[in-house]
């Protein structure tokens, strides 16, 4: 039993690199923790899912070179445990596979602190499945055996029984053997194993970066010649390979291999990155604005205590939606008084945020942008408008509703501010060419993107998408080529072009 108020250390499983292959569990832990040590092949976008105040602590191993020794990492565990923290050690694939997810928990074991495991997706599971390679199959194998390929007993050799390895009929995989493949079949063949075997080396399993090479022992590592194989990677040795041409299924998402910029702030940015992966793509979260409450809450409160004055509330996005509905809660006002009040939003998704407060909404422009609204409205002439909204934002809503004789009073909901994430992730990327699409869903997002990457030049090799028209003038207004744009100003249809640019192209 664990003291909730004591600190611990809890071992969660990553799993092999796709978010999605996080497990629920994994995921609770990750929101509570207060320290997070993690590894190398940790995927970075797991980021959004801790605390803002959660301490990151990388202590992986990147070529062979540790950027920490273990006997470190354990104490590290146990000192920031004494303190009273929720500690998570944030481990790739499942931690108690070749993980030396054992021995850590050992030394704090040891030390007296409490722990839990979380089990994750191992990369022997996981990279398989993605792979279109069942490991087991009633008519192809019934065994399978599990090895590391970085065990070395001297310079260029393995620690292993080569010998009783050849001789087993089922599957055999082998982690973290990407240098030594030459080696390993070299060693299988010399004892007995069949050279047209069929073999298959998967690299950056579960990720957009998934590449597969297949033949057998005799030819694979001719077939691989030309490309540099490095780790991540796994062999799958095994009659079960040749099922891949039959079973594969994530190399032909529409999106496959393409790896997508999200700007948006955390809790926005979730269900757009859910729907990336589900269309193959890699999503790389690199939130670029924060929402906060203004500086000042009494020109709001003042219109929340006199809703009865207004003929029509407009709403211009989901987060004004989110601040007046807290706002209203928390200066104990009834939503009742909105009765008689006309509702206005902008895009879907803003009206859906207001009927799930039990809300109804009047008017929805067909177009996603103010000017739409306006052509929507009726006997504007003499009628009292609330517009609550960013501290910053466009003007030409409210100016053209006075203009035609409305009274507008606008007031700030809350206020964008620019967070101050690493950019030294992205700007490897970017250098690489690896990122193939940067996404901006507001002329915020644009500005602050800009702000934080400064050089312009690494961010013209990747494809711009822009949700409308507005952000798109934005961007072309900064030297920024706009390379997608929707018909509809929504995120879905933002991700409907993406794929189809990519389709066409």
């Amino acid at each position: 039993m664990v003291d909730s108020n004591k600190g611990k250390v809890v071992l969660v499983g990553a799993g092999p690199g796709d978010v999605g292959l996080l497990t629920l569990s994994g995921k609770q832990w990750l929101q509570k923790a207060n320290v997070i040590l993690y590894d190398h092949l940790v995927n970075p976008d797991m980021v959004r899912f801790t605390q803002k105040s959660a301490q990151m602590i990388y202590v992986g191993k990147k070529e062979g070179v540790a950027s920490m020794e273990q006997e470190q990492i354990n104490h590290l565990l146990i000192s920031k445990a004494h303190e009273g923290k929720i500690v998570v050690r944030l481990k790739g694939g499942d931690p108690f596979l070749f993980g030396r997810g054992g021995e850590e928990i050992q030394a704090v074991q040891k030390a007296g602190i409490p722990f839990i495991i979380v089990p994750g997706v191992s990369s022997v599971m996981g990279v398989a499945a993605y792979a279109g390679i069942p490991l087991t199959h009633r008519h192809l194998s019934s065994t399978l055996s599990i090895i590391t390929g970085s065990n070395e007993k001297k310079q260029g050799d393995i620690h292993i029984d080569w010998e009783k390895i050849a001789a087993r009929s089922g599957t055999l995989v082998f982690l973290m053997g990407a240098r030594k493949l030459p080696l390993i079949v070299e060693k299988l063949m010399k004892f007995g194993k069949n050279p047209d075997t069929p073999i298959a080396v998967i690299q950056w399993g579960t990720t957009a970066r998934q590449k597969t090479w297949t033949g057998t022992l005799a030819t694979i590592v001719e077939i691989s010649a030309k490309d540099k194989i490095l780790p991540p990677a796994l062999t799958i040795i095994g009659e079960v390979v040749n099922l891949k041409s039959v079973i594969e299924w994530y190399e032909h998402l529409p999106l496959f291999g393409k790896t997508v910029v999200v700007t948006r702030k955390g809790d926005q940015a979730e269900s757009m990155m859910d729907r990336l992966q589900e269309l193959g793509a890699e999503p790389f979260f690199f939130p670029v604005i924060e929402t906060i409450a203004p500086d000042d809450w009494s020109p709001l409160d003042d219109a929340l205590n006199n809703l009865s004055q207004y003929d029509g509330l407009i709403f211009t996005s989901v987060n004004g939606v989110r601040f007046f509905a807290d706002r209203l809660k928390a200066i104990e006002q009834d939503i009742r008084e909105l009765k008689g009040i006309r509702i206005f939003t902008i895009g879907p998704k803003t009206a859906e945020a207001v009927r799930d407060l039990g809300i109804r909404v009047d008017v929805v422009p067909e177009n996603f942008v103010a000017e739409s609204l306006i052509e929507s409205i009726e006997n504007i002439k003499g009628q009292r408008f609330l517009l609550p909204r960013a501290k910053v934002a466009r003007e030409i809503l409210p100016e053209q509703l006075r203009k035609m004789g409305a009274v507008v009073d606008v007031v700030p909901a809350y206020q964008t501010i620019l967070p101050s994430p690493s950019t030294s992730a992205l700007e490897k990327r970017l250098k690489e060419g690896s990122i193939d699409v940067i996404t901006f869903t507001s002329s915020s997002t644009v500005k602050n993107f800009l702000t934080l990457m400064g050089d312009k030049s690494e961010i013209k090799k990747a494809k711009i998408a822009c949700i409308g028209p507005i952000t798109a003038k934005t961007a072309q207004d900064a030297g920024l080529n706009v390379d997608i744009m929707p018909e509809q100003y929504t995120v879905s249809s933002l991700l409907d072009a993406i794929e189809i640019f990519f389709q066409s192209h």
